[in-house]
């Protein structure tokens, strides 16, 4: 039997291969592909220079593809949990299983991870073989598009709000519109903070009043002036971005009251801040965060639930996966915001 899968060569190339369908090892399963979305970090594969992964993720040959759900069609020996049937999302990080990282459901952190999509085969292909602790199971009422996008951009920022204690007491700034910054919005609201959305693109900020923000700054204007226009002079609680822009990181760090916090989750290489004025003299803290525990999805999947989280939104298209070349390419000139490859 075979199946397509998508590879990126390198250099912007995308191809579809006819590859046979692969066989659930020892505790291992098969899942056939019903959602997987496009991540920007896709776009480092995409160029041929992956922001995580080891030489696999350079050989050009790996299926991308990191935020995938799907149902189980084959179990390999000695699964017990899952069978087939059962609807899952995949958890993007495959660790040792015995360290303390792994044990402690942070898989992300152990030494020798390995990431699908980058390290080894993703959900950009009609079936895809993880390990059985991998499935994260997703409740009856949750589409396979929502359970895809639950993954890495709601569980990501949901876990930033926990570690940042946000609540109903608290303003929240959140820099960067894009699907992350959307999904931490939906997530201020379900746990009733007042929220103030910054981008430089109109259009995202006008997705972002959709997703529920109270306020909405354009870039361009004074962001400062503005938030401290907004909360009267004390400055914001919390201040989450996710951009990786400098000159938003420090915004930021300036935005906040003192014993403000803040949570840096858009990936950038380098900042120049000032420790005295920014951080030292109003008592902040600040954190970084980077996905979440395996053992937290529950919590998530149920807060989406509950709160009625209308994920739906961060999605502006959806393709099936012959499109990909289009796909990749309308993502990458930015001409989508969250993508995602759906089968029937």
């Amino acid at each position: 039997m075979t199946m397509k899968a998508v590879v990126f060569p390198g250099d912007k190339r995308v191809e579809i291969r006819e590859v046979p369908v692969p066989v659930p090892g020892s505790g291992e399963v098969l899942i056939k592909m019903k959602a997987s979305a496009i991540c920007r970090s896709d776009m480092s594969l995409y160029y041929g220079n992956p922001v995580v992964g080891g030489d696999a993720a350079k050989s050009g040959s790996i299926y991308p593809g990191h935020e995938p759900a799907g149902e189980v069609a084959q179990v390999g020996e000695g699964v017990t949990r899952f069978k087939p049937g059962d609807r899952v999302a995949v958890y993007l990080a495959v660790g040792c299983g015995e360290c303390s990282h792994c044990k402690s459901g942070y898989r992300m952190f152990c030494k020798e991870w390995k990431c699908v999509g980058f390290d080894i085969h993703g959900g950009d292909a009609d079936y895809l073989v993880v390990p059985e602790e991998n499935c994260m199971r997703i409740p009856d009422e949750m589409s396979f598009l929502v359970a895809a996008v639950s993954t890495d951009a709601v569980g990501t920022l949901y876990h930033a709000q926990k570690r940042l204690n946000i609540s109903g007491r608290d303003t929240l700034v959140i820099f960067g519109m894009g699907p992350m910054g959307g999904a931490g919005v939906m997530v201020a609201k379900g746990l009733g903070a007042t929220v103030i959305a910054v981008d430089m693109l109109d259009e995202r900020l006008e997705v972002a009043k959709e997703l529920g923000a109270d306020y909405v700054i354009n870039g361009k204007e004074n962001v400062l002036e503005r938030i401290m226009e907004i909360t009267g002079g004390r400055g914001a609680d919390a201040a989450i971005d996710c951009s990786g822009s400098p000159h938003a990181q420090n915004t930021a760090l300036n935005s906040l009251r003192p014993h403000g916090r803040a949570a840096f989750i858009g990936e950038g290489r380098e900042l120049t801040i000032n420790p005295s004025n920014q951080l030292i003299r109003k008592q902040i803290t600040v954190m970084g965060s980077w996905y979440f525990p395996i053992f937290e999805y529950d919590e998530i999947a149920r807060f989406i639930i509950e709160r009625k989280l209308p994920v739906e939104k961060l999605v502006s298209h959806t393709f099936r996966l012959e499109e990909a070349a289009t796909a990749f390419r309308m993502f990458d000139e930015r001409l989508t915001e969250k993508a995602v490859f759906v089968w029937d």
